[in-house]
């Protein structure tokens, strides 16, 4: 019977790029900015390195159908190298083939990197893929804003969530991620924003108003992995070990009969359940010390908050009023800014998160370094539309914990 990956695998290096409007680098560039951040802080040679997974979601970076691109941009030694992609789950999607290569003893040091040049295509949103029948049909490519306004309207109809408080708590989730990302020198956006902005801002789909929706942007992030003994053998101390990783896909049940009432994200909830389990956990409430969620409209966030068992059924509105997410709260949420400060591009944002949550428990987080230290920290992607996604889940800690 399976016993998971806890403890088995350790982040022996991080790396993450400058996100932003890049018209300084291409995607090879961006790759190039992350991986030797990565890889000075692991302490290795590229030689090292036996396999890599590279992680696009969009055609924007011209990378073909295979893992080239990284292979030539980082010059990696004729070593297997696998292009992967799972909506906005594609970051976390590139770490778990690397975590499990290690895992089960196939590879001894392994790469995950990925990487998005949005900015390029001169889109204001996603580029949209031809659509086709299917996707007409179902809603996954229609209006982002849109699709998510209907979970905001189906939340409220859920918990009896009235509209004002409703978008007040959002604008607080807007205003403490841009509060956080203005102490990040590599998020997107670093102006702090105050609630009147948020709430008298243009209306994108109602409730979402412009601040209420995360940006386009460039990226690239970056983790190298190997087993415990291996890092210690390399000098490493205080390992960051994986705690869990769990993947939970759509299986149409969303779409069909009555069962779904469009308030929640079921997979989030199935993947947090199993990726609980497996870290060991049993209050996530207590024992989750820093979250990082995907925000790509503040009410995701809200919600996922429900989703990942840290607040009760419809009573996330009131914890994120009474700032339980805030940087100096009982569990930090988008410490480093969020997806509303980095922006999204797609490939490079669950590695994005992984780095946060990974310098945060080494305290290497600087002015944002969380006083009490991380026993637990939680990344969580949702790729797709509230009814048809790809949920995504990586609980880090330190060895031991």
């Amino acid at each position: 019977m399976a016993s998971g990956i806890k403890d088995k695998v350790a982040i022996l290096g991080m790396g993450c790029a400058r996100f932003g409007e890049r018209w300084d680098a291409d995607a090879d560039g961006l790759m190039v900015e992350a991986y030797l951040e990565a890889l000075a802080d692991a302490g290795i040679d590229t030689s090292d390195i036996d396999a890599a997974w590279l992680s696009v979601a969009m055609d924007s970076v011209n990378t073909g159908a295979s893992g080239l691109p990284a292979s030539i941009a980082l010059r990696l030694p004729n070593i297997p190298v696998t292009k992967v992609e799972n909506f906005c789950a594609s970051g976390t999607e590139a770490f778990r083939g690397a975590v499990y290569a290690v895992a089960s003893g196939a590879a001894d040091i392994a790469l995950a990197v990925g990487v998005e040049k949005l900015k390029d295509t001169g889109y204001g949103g996603l580029p949209a893929r031809t659509r086709g029948v299917t996707a007409d049909m179902v809603g996954v490519q229609g209006s982002a804003p849109g699709n998510f306004a209907q979970l905001a309207g189906a939340y409220r109809a859920r918990h009896g969530v009235s509209r004002d408080d409703l978008k007040r708590a959002m604008a607080h989730v807007s205003v403490k991620s841009h509060a956080n990302g203005a102490k990040n020198p590599k998020a997107h956006l670093r102006k702090p924003i105050d609630i009147d902005a948020v709430l008298n801002a243009p209306m994108i789909a109602e409730p979402l108003g412009l601040f209420d929706c995360c940006g386009v942007s460039d990226g690239a992030a970056c983790a190298i992995v190997t087993t415990p003994e291996r890092a210690r053998a390399l000098g490493k101390r205080d390992l960051v070990t994986v705690k869990a990783l769990q993947l939970s896909v759509s299986n149409g049940w969303e779409l069909q009969g009555a069962g779904w009432d469009g308030s929640y994200f079921h997979t989030t909830r199935i993947a947090a359940g199993r990726a609980y389990r497996e870290a060991g956990i049993e209050d996530p409430r207590r024992q989750i010390s820093l979250l990082e969620v995907h925000d790509c409209f503040s009410v995701t966030e809200l919600v996922t908050m429900e989703d990942l068992h840290i607040s009760p059924e419809g009573g996330a509105v009131t914890d994120v009023l009474d700032g339980v997410f805030d940087a100096d709260g009982a569990i930090p949420c988008q410490i480093d800014g969020g997806l509303k400060c980095f922006g999204h591009p797609i490939g490079a944002s669950g590695l994005r998160m992984i780095y946060e949550n990974y310098l945060q428990l080494l305290g290497r987080a600087d002015a944002r370094q969380r006083r009490s230290p991380p026993v637990f920290a939680l990344s969580h992607n949702l790729g797709g539309m509230p009814n048809q996604n790809v949920a995504a889940i990586a609980i880090v800690g330190l060895e031991g914990a």
